[in-house]
């Protein structure tokens, strides 16, 4: 059994003192592996550089030898010792949901942040021991085997398990099938429990229904409230941590609809991707990158599938679930990255600059084009099938031939259940929409066509963004060029991150709308690089940044009306 004690000196300098005691079973030489990266999030964040005064005991105290070998892996001289006790600082200082924290409120840790993996021990048994003020209590999905002790049945589960301690938390508990489900809350906010309980049933009974059993005996939702406006949230194998915020708003209908919705989106990660995992990450490498092409799986499939079985379980209202629906199709088209990569390779990409802006119109989001082509293979599935099958059938199949059974699946395992279920090759829609750069609009109105709505295409109503092809931003109160649009008259004349001054001559001074729509060409005045410019811009016969939102057809007909019911689990 390896054990991890952790201590904290002082509640307000963000050093947690960390102590592995390892048993080292008759070897010479020993490595000692941190994390470079954690599940949930596609990129190394190199989780040593938050180490301080890192040295190793023998049993007698006396300083064992070690070097490193990598960034983030110690080889250690074990020759004649029994035990070795590890012994560093790890700064807690990162308020997310993937990060650790500690001051005077509570100790909130991802083992995956701080704890090392022994070499040849993955699978021993791991104990935590938490040196915390006696009226602290812990949330989290680890059993705890005495006061204050957690214990992991091996590594893995260890990393995958956070946790909170503080004496501030509030509880909230709910079953489903007789699976008890515990609602975690740290933080200052005002909480409806009925309304919370109510919702949170609903859709985990919807998304019980449609798997038909549960990866787990038990679920922790660990939410930290916070102060000051956030959103974030990371799935675990029996928990998930998310942060929100600001905590005053928390059952404000804008700020507890993203409550709801990233809490369905965890949930549903239990089965896609903890458990439904890519054949490349089965099983973790925690050492360096695990490409994968599926990320529009694990995560656009996800992302669709949250907000989607809101609605489903009658939480949403069609109109909520259009107005999410409108959300993600916005943040997809917010640039021209759809036309230039597509989601299979921006699912490998996501180890180089998945979580960044990155280059203009460089590449796509997982989530957000991953979710609209779950949409739409959903929506051809039905059509297909006449109703008979699903995105849900797939999903079961996966399940039940992979998650269940412990293995990994491949993009052309997918693309065959697919094919399975419909008896058709579903070619088109893989190789324009997951490997290639198609446009959506017209696949999305084909496929909402069947269930009696419409993709709505309209004209951007910000002239500079709509007429010219440019986007603005205010930085240090002066007005910025963000973003342009390809082949617009805005790019052949504007650079990004020109700052604009003047319009025909008169000063911007929170007047640019109103300066734009007097005239259609225009003079503007702007610093590049600190050197004074002007330059004409003159509108073209296109128009550049269009929104899109989807609605029901006012026409549509009674199959329509039915394929609709069918879909939502709501009157058209």
């Amino acid at each position: 059994m390896v054990h991890y004690h952790l201590q904290i000196e002082n509640l307000l300098n963000s050093f947690i003192q960390v102590k592995t005691i390892i048993q080292t079973e008759g070897k010479d030489i020993l490595n000692l592996q941190l994390p470079a990266w954690r599940p949930g999030r596609y990129e190394l964040q190199n989780f040593a550089q938050k180490i301080q005064s890192f040295r190793i005991l023998d049993q007698s105290q006396n300083a064992v030898l070690f070097k490193k070998v990598t960034k983030d892996c110690w080889e250690v001289n074990i020759a004649g010792l029994n035990e070795i006790t590890v012994l560093y600082n790890f700064y807690a200082r990162q308020m997310d949901a993937g990060g650790s924290w500690v001051d005077e409120t509570q100790l909130y840790i991802n083992p995956i942040n701080l704890f090392l993996q022994v070499e040849g021990q993955a699978d021993a048994a791991c104990e935590v021991y938490l040196d915390i003020p006696e009226n602290w209590r812990i949330a989290g999905g680890l059993p705890q085997t005495k006061k204050n002790t957690l214990s992991a049945p091996n590594y893995d589960v260890l990393v995958d398990s956070p946790f909170i301690a503080s004496p501030t938390l509030q509880q909230t508990i709910y079953k489903v099938n007789n699976i008890p489900f515990y609602i975690w809350i740290q933080g200052n906010c005002q909480v409806n429990r009925d309304k919370i309980k109510h919702d949170f049933t609903a859709f985990t009974q919807e998304q019980l229904n449609l798997f038909g059993d549960f990866p787990v005996a038990d679920y922790h939702f660990l939410n930290q409230i916070l102060p000051y406006a956030h959103y974030h949230g990371v799935e675990h194998a029996n928990s998930t941590v998310i942060t929100l915020g600001p905590g005053e708003l928390f059952m404000s209908p804008a700020l507890y609809k993203e409550f709801i919705g990233v809490s369905s989106h965890e949930l549903f990660h239990t089965w896609n991707i903890k458990k439904i995992r890519p054949q490349e990450m089965l099983p973790y490498d925690y050492a360096r990158e695990n490409y994968f092409r599926t990320g529009y799986i694990a995560e656009g499939v996800t992302t669709y599938y949250g907000d989607y079985l809101l609605a489903r379980c009658g939480v949403f209202t069609a109109d909520q679930y259009f107005t999410e629906l409108n959300g993600v199709l916005s943040k997809h088209f917010i640039d021209y990255g759809h036309e230039n990569y597509s989601v299979a390779d921006s699912s490998f990409d996501t180890w180089l600059d998945g979580y960044k802006a990155g280059i203009p119109d460089r590449k796509v989001s997982i989530y957000h084009k991953g979710a609209l082509a779950a949409l739409i293979l959903d929506l051809e599935i039905r059509r297909t099938t006449q109703n008979k099958s699903s995105l849900d059938t797939v999903m079961v199949q996966l399940w039940n031939e992979f998650g269940k059974k412990n293995l990994g699946y491949t993009e052309a395992d997918y693309e065959r259940l697919v094919a399975e279920i419909t008896q058709t090759t579903f070619s088109d829609y893989f190789q324009n929409i997951i490997y290639g750069t198609a446009p959506l609009p017209a696949y999305l109105e084909a496929a909402l066509h069947y269930v009696g709505c419409t993709l709505n295409t309209l004209l951007n109503p910000i002239l500079s963004e709509c007429k010219y092809g440019f986007k603005t931003t205010l930085k240090d109160n002066i007005l910025q060029v963000s973003s342009l649009a390809p082949q617009s008259p805005a790019a052949a004349v504007l650079s990004l991150e020109d700052e604009l001054i003047a319009i025909n001559g008169r000063r911007i001074e929170g007047n640019f709308a109103n300066l734009l729509s007097q005239t259609e060409t225009i003079e503007l005045t702007l610093f590049r690089q600190k050197m004074l410019r002007q330059v004409t811009l003159q509108p073209d016969q296109h128009t550049y940044f269009p929104k899109y939102t989807v609605s029901k057809l006012p026409q549509a007909s009674p199959q329509q009306r039915q394929n609709f019911a069918a879909w939502l689990k709501q009157v058209f």
